[in-house]
């Protein structure tokens, strides 16, 4: 192997959200930085849809205008839709609750260090791209259609091995982050990946022209054009989500239980209109729509690290832990991660000590969010209902809709989710209750260490 002469403080693996974030504040704070990433950008990837707590982000990095000039869709709030397989539901306690649309919008509750009542819709390929951009105009030296090889930590330097061609090639630098995504190249190397044994879930998805983002709402109206809806399937943990990608196109994807998607192997569209009859007017809408990208699939849903810091390492976004996305969760963790990280990083290169225990405060906190929300989302696969009651309650409204904005750091277990664990723990062990034959069948009482 050639010893590449090129140095740095950071080399960071990954050019998606969480890297190019990371090498944006990095390079903001003169930090010497180098991304390794694998595909030439533009490219496509699943994950559309924002949560406020990004703006945060962008408003550290300089960012906004970018996203604004971009013309993404705004998304100014978020429903959920049951259809007409919704029992009729009462407001007691004891009873069951009509849920056929559920919605919020964001301006209903103020977030620090956002001033914003919007978050945007995107098209990663587009969003992915300019980021990445961002962060080499701030100063990050990028290289794209590197494969990383691994990460050599045997010298007093980490050294980043990657392919250039035919040619294995390596970069000594202080200290590696790996922000390599669902590729998880220090996870895998270090064998420290755990799947999780509970979220095993699939989607299949494409992009639609002239879909009626309206044709579930009970009332005819624009303001839900450009939220982004989940819409429930009568089929266990199954559900459709519906995100604008522009004005005209719309991204749809099925999202379902491994041994579900499976039995369709041999006919992927078959399954998904299968799938979306089951709520005849999105079957209707879409129908009237024109398929406007191939049919794509995505597995291995839920993963978590045994260890995410190290000596002179650290991982971030969906390279240290990816937890279901059904509340659009993604993007955000990616991009809070390495806000998080990026502060211990920069003390630790200033004082020298890159330890393990140097990234504490990082692991910390970002471990605290993932779990609240691998809770949040246990819950809401546990039991839909008592989801979408807390959601119409205004005792606990503001409380799950902090959840929804992104705020999931600061506490170590938010009051709403252990009130939410309390009922759902009631009705399993109830079977009277009129809750219990709508529990599902996925829950996660006892986490694995990695977990």
């Amino acid at each position: 192997m050639a010893e590449s002469v090129v140095s740095c403080d950071v080399g960071i693996i990954g050019g998606g959200p969480a890297g190019a974030a990371m090498a944006a504040y990095l390079a903001k704070a003169g930090v010497s930085c180098i991304v390794f990433e694998r595909e030439l950008f533009p490219r496509p990837h699943v994950g559309e849809s924002l949560v406020p707590s990004s703006t945060r982000v962008f408003r550290d990095l300089d960012f906004l205008p970018t996203m604004e000039e971009a013309g993404f869709p705004r998304k100014y709030g978020a429903a959920w839709t049951s259809g007409d397989q919704a029992p009729a539901y009462s407001h007691d306690w004891d009873e069951l609750y009509a849920l056929e649309h559920v919605d919020f919008r964001f301006e209903e509750r103020p977030q620090a260090g956002v001033d914003m009542d919007y978050t945007y819709h995107v098209d990663r390929s587009k969003f992915d791209l300019l980021l990445l951009q961002h962060a080499k105009k701030l100063g990050a030296e990028v290289h794209e259609g590197v494969r990383v090889l691994g990460v050599d930590f045997s010298a007093e330097h980490p050294v980043v091995r990657f392919a250039m061609g035919k040619s294995e090639m390596g970069c000594r630098c202080r200290m590696v982050v790996d922000a390599s995504g669902r590729n998880t190249v220090l996870g895998n190397q270090l064998r420290l990946k755990t799947n999780d044994p509970v979220f095993n879930q699939y989607a299949f998805h494409t992009w639609f022209d002239g879909y009626d983002r309206t044709s579930t709402a009970k009332k005819k109206s624009e303001k839900f054009g450009d939220y982004i809806f989940i819409h429930f399937l009568p089929v266990t943990n199954s559900w459709i989500w519906q995100i604008p990608i522009t004005e005209t196109i719309t991204s749809i994807g099925i999202v379902t239980q491994k041994h579900n998607f499976l039995k369709a192997k041999a006919d992927r569209e078959g399954f998904f209109w299968e799938m979306v009859d089951k709520r005849p007017q999105i079957a209707e809408a879409l129908r009237r729509a024109k398929r406007v990208t191939p049919w794509k699939e995505e597995g291995d849903y839920s993963y978590a690290m045994k260890e995410i810091v190290g000596d002179k390492f650290c991982m971030v976004g969906d390279a240290a832990r990816f937890v279901d996305p059904i509340f659009s969760t993604g993007v955000s963790i990616a991009l809070n991660s390495a806000r998080f990280a990026h502060k211990d990083i920069l003390k630790a290169l200033e004082t020298n000590d890159l330890s393990k225990s140097a990234f504490k405060e990082y692991e910390t906190t970002i471990r605290r969010g993932t779990k609240n929300w691998y809770d949040f989302i246990t819950i809401y696969y546990r039991l839909n209902v008592l989801f979408t009651w807390f959601v119409r309650n205004p005792e606990h409204r503001l409380d799950v809709l902090k959840l929804l904005q992104g705020d999931v750091y600061d506490e170590e277990q938010p009051a709403v989710i252990r009130k939410m664990q309390e009922k759902v723990s009631e009705v399993e062990q109830n079977v009277e209750h009129p809750w219990h034959k709508l529990l599902g069948d996925l829950t996660a009482n006892n986490f694995r260490p990695g977990f």
